[in-house]
């Protein structure tokens, strides 16, 4: 098989199952609770003042981070559950070629991640815009901030999604999975604040701001770079792991 046919199994493999259902589901959900909290939230004064500018909207808007928590998630749990169920020996047949195989794997959950950060990315967007109109602020947002903070939850997306892959290719457990992608995105990145403090504009939820436009850490290519970085190490050793040891 040719590696775009590899890739298109792979596409189908992940949308004949309801987890996209699922996380499409928590995306709205999010969107809808981001909604009512412009609608009927205020400060601790009582005004509204964090939706009084586009900056603070944007913030409002920018999903990134939501999108490599998520995101993360759904590569775990596709890779895990892969090889919990089975599933990944008629892939290896196929696909002699483990290493083949699994950039095709990775390529395929990427971009399902890709369109599930631009999806919570434009539904958050609109659950904004939909709501301000119950406040005495309009949208302030401009169409270029906007495309950037979806083309952020884009890339965020994406680099999660093959994050999480890589940590399900190493475990093989769909809650050892799991629980490795919250300690690296949700648990460690504290952590190691904690212990270097010049580490704090390289951690994933920071990075993620600096690309959706609304923190100034460090620059934007470097916080894309970076991003693709805490992917590509974790899909590097995935892809090792695959290459030396037994499949099942």
């Amino acid at each position: 098989m040719t590696s775009i046919n590899v890739v298109r199994s792979e596409l189908r493999k992940l949308t004949t199952t309801r987890m996209p259902l699922a996380f499409g589901a928590v995306l709205v959900v999010l969107a809808v609770t981001n909604g009512i909290a412009v609608a009927v939230g205020t400060d601790m004064d009582g005004s509204k003042t964090f939706i009084s500018t586009g900056a603070d909207q944007q913030s409002l808007m920018a999903f990134a981070a939501n999108a490599l928590m998520i995101a993360g998630l759904f590569g775990a749990i596709a890779v895990a559950r892969d090889y919990a169920h089975s599933t990944v020996i008629a892939t290896y047949l196929n696909t002699p070629n483990r290493a083949k195989a699994v950039r095709a794997q990775f390529t395929a959950i990427g971009a399902a991640g890709a369109v599930l950060g631009m999806a919570g990315a434009a539904f958050t967007a609109i659950g904004v815009a939909a709501s301000l109109p119950f406040t005495e602020y309009g949208f302030m947002v401009s169409v270029g901030g906007v495309a950037q903070v979806i083309a952020a939850s884009a890339w965020a997306g994406a680099a999660g999604a093959v994050l999480g892959a890589g940590i399900g290719t190493v475990v093989r457990n769909t809650g050892g999975a799991v629980t490795g992608a919250v300690l690296i995105l949700v648990i460690a990145p504290p952590l190691i604040v904690q212990l270097a403090s010049d580490a704090a504009p390289w951690v994933p939820n920071v990075l993620a701001n600096v690309t959706s436009g609304v923190a100034t850490d460090t620059s934007t290519p470097a916080a894309i770079a970076a991003i693709g970085l805490w992917a590509f190490i974790p899909a590097l050793i995935g892809l090792w792991t695959v290459q030396h040891r037994d499949v099942t």
